[in-house]
């Protein structure tokens, strides 16, 4: 698997949200251990405060190092809103300076998309957040968009969009998830990003929740605290038993020069093949 576009956003498998009017949490999301960190311009920040936190965003940026930049994705306000605009013209000029991806909300159109890429710029990627039935309705077309490398799933507004009441196994929304999954492979794209786990403290349901993500086909999720990183890493990302299995496979497949053949006692065939590679797509230092 090799995209050319925001490598480190389509590896990534904890994607951490902070508020971009409190520009001195940035440095330190990014410390935390998370692979990829969310800048947030739409719903952490207050309506009277979303022009300096533009402002506020910029000059946090214009401090990063090139591989922080790699790893930094803001979301902006959902199209229609009276702040959107003015987002883009901002993250336009992020995006000349690095900037990894662009988060799109309550993302429903591919022409709503296929204006925020024109507006940003073919370096920077775009990351749609399915939060509506309406954007259910058309995740093939937002998958399909120009710069689109990852589908996420906001799990909370889709809950409130279709008034559900879901226990906490999220059991009602298996179907939404697979529709995301099912998207993101016809597009070629990397494993979708699951939505959040609304508890920071309780750590046996947002590593249950993890775990469903994976299970699920997800290849990362979105998290909203640093104290969740490490459970969603560790939940998300292979094994060092799955890696080491997925890089002898992939040994033995080219040294039997294709074909069908045999490891550990097991046939070992196409399917699994592509299996191998997709685990050792998921490590963190995959190039």
């Amino acid at each position: 698997m090799s995209y050319s576009l925001a490598p480190a956003i389509v590896r990534a498998h904890s994607f951490l949200f902070v508020p971009a009017n409190r520009p001195e949490r940035v440095a330190k999301a990014l410390a935390s251990g998370a692979d990829a960190v969310i800048v947030d311009l739409e719903d952490a920040v207050p309506l009277d405060a979303k022009g300096p936190a533009r402002d506020q965003l910029a000059q946090v940026f214009s401090s990063l190092t090139a591989p922080e930049r790699d790893r930094l994705l803001v979301r902006i306000n959902a199209a229609g809103m009276p702040w959107h605009e003015d987002d883009l013209a901002r993250v336009r000029e992020l995006a000349a300076q690095g900037l990894a991806a662009v988060m799109v909300p309550k993302a429903e159109s591919a022409t709503a998309l296929a204006h925020v890429a024109a507006a940003i710029g073919a370096s920077c990627a775009l990351v749609p957040l399915m939060e509506s039935a309406a954007g259910l309705a058309t995740l093939d077309a937002l998958a399909a968009s120009p710069q689109v490398v990852r589908l996420a799933f906001g799990n909370l507004d889709f809950q409130a969009d279709l008034g559900l009441a879901c226990g906490p196994d999220e059991a009602e929304l298996v179907p939404v998830r697979l529709a995301l999954v099912l998207a993101s492979r016809r597009a070629a794209l990397a494993a979708p990003i699951d939505g959040v786990t609304a508890s920071t403290t309780d750590e046996a349901q947002i590593q249950m929740d993890a775990q469903r993500s994976r299970r699920a086909g997800f290849g990362a999720k979105l998290c909203i605290h640093p104290a969740q990183v490490a459970v969603v890493n560790a939940a998300l990302a292979p094994t060092t038993a799955e890696l080491d299995w997925a890089r002898r496979v992939l040994a033995a497949y080219a040294q039997a020069g294709g074909g069908v053949f045999s490891l550990d006692d097991r046939m070992v065939d196409a399917p699994v093949v592509r299996l191998a590679q997709r685990v050792v797509d998921g490590a963190p230092d995959s190039p």
